[in-house]
């Protein structure tokens, strides 16, 4: 049974009105305040925010999202804590090992922000039916694998919540963003050429321009991004202007087609590929070589030794790429709730070898993006999704297709 643990946001002895920010809250977030501004930091404070998995990378997305004074966390997690975790988890200690992973931690978190309502619950997310997902403004889910992934965007869809996805692996890792439909205000100073509402790219338009009040020099315009669920981007080819330039194509991380391929193992054998393995090796080589092809890469971007690198980095968490992953995602989500700036689309994939977090706008071709995704075949999903949730649980997902190989078909690692 889940066990849900609601911290008192008046134990520091300070009761927040019921509408706008106190003093002592205005005191304490001056900073940030002054970065995006009263409305935005107000908007924060009554967000409710779902993080499923504290890992290190779930660690950093909750630290920064306390700190940031968002009204409430809800973090989600059945895992029990290992050894393992004490290496890149800073609200983990020795004696937790054995314990929940997020009710061993829970106190750190709350100490990091008494204002902030911390709540816990040690259900396994994936026995979640889709209206559990309408409580929150915003769902986040670090370190699961595709399928998982798959079903809770589901849900999210049909609750139409803003959702997140994001793991890392080793010094690798990714952020996904599905936020449905997001419009955001940019303010800036007026052109000789007037801004017009319209299509500014595929999944970008300009709703509305409006002069700022009090300063006819200053425009507000108003943009609308639109999204793609996880099961339609995590496959998706690149952006045409990307395929039909050779330059472009040859600076395209190989590791968009090594997460893709580890999505696609793992999907099959509901655990990482073992790289001492020889039959896994063989199907994870030949994986890669598919997802890259489709990506209409060049072969020689996927070298052997960046599959060496990213199979000895499956499985482990270093701390500082969840660190730089798990800053950059509560950015993006305290810039989403502030309404102000641009968001991520859709895709950043992150390679610690390269030092380099490039941003890729994934999309299916010919479907139209954003609500319109609601269509009724989600609607249909949904009525079979606590089936699906119990099989998920039992590690019961359907197979996903995998080639078969044999050994001539490995790119050597040694």
């Amino acid at each position: 049974m889940a066990n849900s643990d609601t911290a008192n946001p008046q134990a520091n002895g300070s009761n927040p009105p019921p509408n706008g920010i106190s003093a002592d809250e205005i005191a304490l977030y001056d900073r940030q305040i002054r970065l995006w501004g009263m409305k935005a930091q107000e908007r924060i404070r009554n967000a409710n925010i779902l993080l499923i998995t504290l890992q290190a990378l779930g660690g950093e997305i909750a630290k920064n999202l306390v700190l940031a004074g968002i009204g409430s966390l809800t973090v989600i997690d059945h895992g029990i804590v290992t050894e393992a975790d004490l290496g890149a988890q800073f609200f983990l200690e020795a004696n937790h090992v054995g314990l929940n992973r997020a009710v061993a931690a829970r106190a750190a978190i709350q100490q990091l922000n008494p204002r902030v309502r911390v709540n816990i619950d040690t259900a396994d997310i994936r026995l979640k039916q889709p209206s559990f997902y309408s409580a929150f403004d915003i769902i986040i889910a670090t370190d699961l694998d595709s399928n998982a992934l798959e079903l809770i965007n589901t849900a999210t869809r049909l609750s139409r919540r803003p959702f997140y996805a994001a793991s890392s692996v080793g010094i690798y890792g990714f952020l996904f963003a599905d936020l449905i439909e997001h419009d955001y205000v940019i303010e800036r100073a007026r052109s000789n050429v007037p801004t017009k509402p319209g299509r500014e790219s595929s999944t970008r338009s300009v709703v509305s321009v409006t002069p700022k009040a009090g300063d006819d020099k200053v425009e507000l315009v108003t943009k609308r991004e639109l999204y793609s669920t996880w099961l339609l981007a995590s496959d998706a080819k690149l952006p045409a202007e990307v395929v039909r330039s050779a330059r472009r194509r040859r600076v395209v991380t190989p590791i968009l087609s090594c997460l893709r391929a580890l999505w696609a193992f793992t999907g099959v054998h509901l655990r990482p590929p073992n790289p001492n393995d020889h039959a896994d090796l063989a199907q994870f080589t030949v994986l890669c070589s598919d997802k890259h092809k489709a990506l209409e890469l060049p072969a020689e971007t996927l070298r052997s030794e960046v599959l060496r690198s990213f199979l000895q980095n499956v499985g482990s968490e270093v701390a500082p790429v969840a660190a730089v992953l798990g800053g950059q995602l509560a950015q993006d989500v305290i810039n989403v709730l502030g309404g102000t700036q641009q968001p991520i689309q859709n895709f950043v994939i992150f390679d610690g070898g390269a030092m380099e977090a490039t941003q890729y706008a994934l999309h299916p071709d010919g479907i139209e993006l954003g609500s319109k995704l609601l269509s009724s075949a989600d609607v249909d999903m949904a009525n079979g999704v606590e089936a699906t949730a119990a099989a998920a649980a039992m590690g019961m997902f359907g197979p996903i297709s995998v080639p078969l190989v044999d050994a001539s078909q490995v790119i050597s690692l040694d």
